[in-house]
């Protein structure tokens, strides 16, 4: 069996490992990019760490004594996935970009780097919801004569020091920049559209001789991680509609307002439900709004001018840089990668009405193709990572399956059944009235997952053979 996989971060290199483990060893990730790691490569945006607790936020099957904080930072996670690629002995091709898939009949036919073509009987798009950024199209952006960029692109040769900075959007990205630049900048402006609910942020250094304790007695890891489960757990069942659970997070997140935002309350109030949008994990965030040196915007945006950004109450806000952290198109799952299945069936066809899978992992019409990260697997409050696992060890016994009887796809009904119900439970949830952040074009949520993570981890524990058919 040949294996490919389109991705080298959290995702791809889960699959790619427990693949090698069950015994098939032809397993190539590819990746456009130079490294590995996903968007533990791409964001180095200062003050870039991790909002799940690290103990949970790695695999449980390579856990790591040596993180040095409860929240570790960008550059630690890179090196924890660069160790997991080298002790794992992952076969990668970096540099190549996967442009097209095309189902042969038998096999997957991809197209590298627009140019050569290699044949591989198994397809694992591992590339993730958050891989390619989202910048506004406001008026006259080409006209600012400062440099602009998104978080996830931060240009590393740019120093923000004595620099008028303006930050567009207050989610994850831009709830870690505003307080690491803040005070070195000049003068930080933030442009709010929604303010984020947000719950404190408790991290704490690990000390060496925790770190020491962690690699003698590796239970205590196990400890760690099964407190953080723990605590995820009730934020979502927060998200999922517990009430008792639900007050018990909105009551935290309120308390941290009281305390820390003094006079600037209203604006930071949330006017939507909890768990329309994914909850953030910060400590420093309003004292950091209440800073002189730092501007809180909630007018819309009307235009970019030469100097700054101009909004609709005519106040203009003179910048040096433009800093967008607005988000990823998270709808739209593999692309730009062209992928044409059975009967030359092109998937971008295929979700033209919104993205689906079973599973999140496979489409009809698509045979010996599994997708790591796939519609409604996403989370809003626990760690992806978990769900990586889950996925990686369904794909295993998928693998297992084609392996023995030849190419496999995913029963049209079972498919259509899942996605049914997906869009039930979520348009039965907290999510309604979250149209303008989670649905597609028609009214459809494709991103999230709207149970707990355990009942996903559950659903996915064994492969029902009955749900695929002989794709020949």
């Amino acid at each position: 069996m040949r294996i490919a996989v389109i991705g080298a971060g959290f995702g791809g290199i889960a699959v790619a490992h427990l693949l090698r483990q069950a015994g098939f060893r032809d397993v190539v990730i590819f990746d456009k990019a130079d490294g590995v790691g996903g968007v533990w490569r791409d964001n180095v945006y200062p003050g870039c760490a991790c909002d799940i607790p690290a103990p949970l936020y790695s695999f449980s099957f390579a856990l790591n004594p040596d993180w040095s904080q409860r929240f570790p930072p960008q550059p630690e996670i890179l090196r924890y996935l660069q160790r997991c690629v080298r002790d794992f002995d992952l076969q990668t091709r970096l540099g190549i970009e996967v442009t097209a898939a095309d189902w042969t009949g038998d096999a997957w036919q991809l197209t590298l780097n627009n140019t050569e073509t290699e044949t591989f009987d198994v397809l694992i798009p591992a590339m993730g919801q958050l891989s390619r950024p989202v910048i506004p199209k406001l008026a006259g952006a080409e006209d600012f004569e400062g440099p602009a960029m998104h978080t996830a692109r931060w240009d590393v040769s740019q120093d923000v020091t004595g620099k008028r900075i303006a930050v567009i959007g207050t989610g994850a990205s831009a709830i870690q920049l505003v307080p690491a630049i803040a005070g070195q900048a000049a003068h930080v402006t933030v442009f709010q559209r929604t303010a984020p609910w947000t719950l404190p942020k408790p991290n704490r250094r690990y000390k060496a001789w925790r770190r020491a304790l962690n690699r003698k007695l590796p239970a205590l890891m196990r400890v760690a991680r099964a407190g953080t489960w723990l605590l995820t757990w009730v934020t979502g069942k927060a998200v999922t509609g517990s009430r008792p659970a639900r007050l018990a997070v909105w009551a935290l997140s309120s308390g941290q307002r009281l305390v820390q935002a003094r006079g600037i309350r209203k604006a930071v109030t949330p006017d939507y439900a909890m768990g329309c949008k994914r909850v953030l994990f910060t400590g420093d965030w309003f004292r950091t709004l209440r800073r002189p040196d730092v501007e809180l915007v909630t007018a819309d945006i009307e235009r970019i001018t030469t100097a700054g950004i101009r909004t609709v109450d005519g106040e203009s806000h003179e910048c040096d840089v433009i800093v967008y952290g607005t988000g990823f198109a998270a709808t739209e799952f593999l692309a730009p990668v062209r992928i044409t299945g059975r009967d030359g069936r092109a998937l971008h066809d295929e979700w033209q009405h919104g993205a689906y899978a079973h599973l999140g992992m496979a489409v009809p019409g698509f045979p010996n193709m599994f997708m790591m990260y796939g519609p409604n697997t996403n989370t809003g409050n626990t760690s992806v990572v978990y769900f990586h696992e889950a996925q990686a060890r369904y794909i295993v016994q998928a693998v297992r399956l084609l392996a023995a009887g030849g190419p496999v796809e995913v029963r049209a009904e079972v498919a259509a059944a899942f996605d049914a119900e997906m869009q039930r439970r979520l348009g039965a949830s907290v999510w309604v009235g979250c149209d303008s952040w989670y649905r597609t074009g028609g009214g459809r949520v494709v991103t999230n997952w709207p149970g707990m993570a355990g009942e996903y981890a559950a659903r996915t524990a064994t492969l029902n053979e009955a749900d695929y058919t002989t794709a020949r």
